[in-house]
């Protein structure tokens, strides 16, 4: 589920990339008088030690973090669950009249079966699950059942069966809204030059200001709002120049799943409504 420290870690993405366009490894969009200028983007408020030693080399500080007391409660929607995503089954399986080879790479939640003369064998994949693994667990549950069966690095083998299917499948996440909130998020730039500030201020800005929504770790979005701009020349730091810039983000708190996908068997519309057609057994 979406929290603050969700919307911080997209916000911080959002900015390296639009310091960083082309990587890291490549000087930043920021020139000042003197040249490209090296940042440096993360949640929270910076040290002030760490702080004093970027400024004396030039080093401009990006820094994301909530205010606190900005939070507003917004909930307004139904609480209905939304599927968002059915993401590509990334195990592999190819066939022949009494063999499956499977491969690619394991994502756990995954499903991977065969239908042995109609009676299906199906295994849920783990984590830590490979193409072999998974042959091998579902060949001790085809052997369990009595039935003749062959196995050999990812491979396994029914020779003699009578109707033979193979399949891999992945669910899809759905998340139900639980509640949504407003918080207003300060995106501060300690920059050790005005030069430096005026011109990372609206990289950052326009980079933001072209997004509505932006996308969270659990698969929901938040919706991006400017709310207001501050200009700040400290008379205690000489050799400190801030802007910060405040946005607020309206996002949900959900509740995610995995939705199972169908493995075996087909569904069809009729005039007489939805059936269900079992794979063929011979």
């Amino acid at each position: 589920m979406a929290g603050q420290s969700d919307v911080e870690a997209a916000l911080v993405a959002l900015i390296a990339n639009a310091l960083y366009p082309q990587g890291n490894a490549m000087p930043s969009a920021v020139q000042a008088a003197f040249g490209p200028v090296n940042c440096r983007i993360y949640r929270g408020s910076p040290g002030a030690a760490a702080l004093d030693a970027d400024l004396a080399q030039s080093i401009l500080n990006v820094s994301v973090f909530a205010l606190p007391d900005c939070m507003r409660n917004v909930t307004r929607y139904p609480r209905i669950w939304q599927q968002i995503n059915l993401a590509p089954c990334t195990l592999t399986v190819i066939t022949t009249p009494d063999s499956a080879s499977y491969g690619g790479f394991c994502v756990a939640g995954e499903l991977a079966g065969i239908a042995v003369n109609g009676v299906p064998f199906v295994y849920a994949v783990q984590a830590n699950d490979t193409p072999s693994t998974v042959a091998s667990n579902i060949t001790a549950l085809i052997r369990q059942a009595g039935i003749l069966v062959q196995y050999a690095g990812a491979t396994v083998r029914v020779p003699g069966a009578r109707s033979f299917v193979a399949r891999a499948v992945s669910g899809a996440q759905a998340l139900l809204e639980l509640k949504r909130q407003v918080q207003e998020f300060k995106i501060s730039l300690w920059c050790s030059d005005p030069m430096i500030r005026d011109a990372a201020t609206p990289v950052i800005d326009q980079a933001l200001s072209l997004l509505q929504f932006i996308a969270l770790a659990d698969g929901s979005s938040g919706r991006l709002i400017f709310n207001r701009s501050l200009t700040i020349d400290s008379n205690e730091e000489a050799s400190l120049y801030r802007q910060d810039l405040i946005y607020e983000v309206e996002y949900p708190t959900t509740q995610g799943i995995i939705e199972p996908a169908m493995l075996f068997g087909n569904i069809g519309l009729t005039a007489d409504g939805i059936f269900a057609a079992d794979y063929p057994t011979s």
